[in-house]
């Protein structure tokens, strides 16, 4: 039975992927920060399946630790602080887990078991402001946050470990992908929670940034079969993964509305408070390396 260990196993791609794993299995071994008030929302039906163990990407010493102990052969580093907007408020903290957070499991790799498969989850923010239409592995990258900026650090340093080390490390440069278990604070569950509510009469409006942003936007369950994918390959490499689409926020936003009989326009208030100090305006993969070889 191959043992995989996720980090960042209470998110929406954890919780997906190791119902994959599950499937295929696997015995999973998810890590989470410890905290006073525990938040096992996305796999509370999962809990008596899987082994969630205390560590933290801060800490080298408990990453050598949950190796050690639980010996795993793939390891899928999922954690991250993911929510765009407060890497400006939170940059150094981001730049803490996002990036150096993945030199320090890719250090625990090198210094027990070299053998181990890792996947880096990269992201279509690295891009950024774009310099090709549309974006593949080798289009440079121009991230526009620090978050953007950190993923870029970690999306490297996996590059630069399986260069230096043989270690087989692979970079899934995934694209916006979305489900129910999304945070309230994502801009797609946003939307859809303040429709319900002002469906039901609970709200009255909605406010939103910038309505002409384009993003290119997936199911979270699909693209964790691509994760698993990319390391059962021979050889590691990076994958662009997403629907090769794109849609604005306004589109979104119509679409959300329409399906229950609502005009956006009546409810959606732009705020000034809601733009980023510096915007991604459009954002749309190609991804027909990860559809020819994965």
């Amino acid at each position: 039975m191959p043992t995989a260990l996720i980090t960042g196993i209470t998110g929406q791609d954890g919780s997906y992927l190791a119902e994959l794993l599950l499937s295929k299995d696997y015995q999973v071994i998810g890590m989470a920060r410890r905290s006073s008030t525990v938040n096992y929302e996305r796999i509370n039906h999962l809990l008596d399946d899987i082994n969630v163990v205390q560590g933290d990407l801060h800490d080298q010493g408990s990453l050598l630790a949950i190796l050690e102990e639980h010996k795993p052969t793939e390891v899928y580093n999922l954690a991250a602080q993911s929510f765009v907007p407060a890497s400006w408020s939170q940059a150094v903290l981001t730049a803490e887990v996002t990036a150096l957070g993945v030199t320090r499991m890719l250090e625990a790799i090198r210094l027990f078991d070299r053998s181990i498969k890792f996947y880096q989850a990269s992201s279509s923010e690295m891009f950024g402001k774009v310099l090709e239409v549309p974006q593949k592995e080798d289009t440079p990258f121009y991230p526009r946050s620090p978050y953007g900026v950190a993923k870029v650090y970690g999306h490297w340093i996996s590059i630069n470990y399986r260069e230096s080390y043989d270690i087989f490390a692979t970079s899934g440069i995934l694209f916006n992908h979305e489900s129910p278990r999304r945070g309230l604070e994502f801009v797609t569950r946003k939307i859809t929670d303040a429709v319900a509510r002002i469906k039901l009469g609970l709200a009255s409006e909605l406010r939103l940034g910038n309505l002409d942003s384009r993003r290119d936007w997936g199911f979270a369950g699909d693209y964790v079969e691509a994760m698993w994918l990319m390391l059962q390959q021979e050889k590691a490499d990076n994958y662009v993964i997403g629907t090769g689409e794109t849609y604005s926020v306004r589109e979104f936003c119509e679409n959300a509305f329409g399906f229950v009989d609502l005009d956006y326009k009546d409810y959606v208030v732009q705020d000034p408070r809601f733009y980023r100090p510096a915007e991604v305006d459009l954002l749309i993969s190609d991804p027909s390396k990860a559809r020819e070889e994965l």
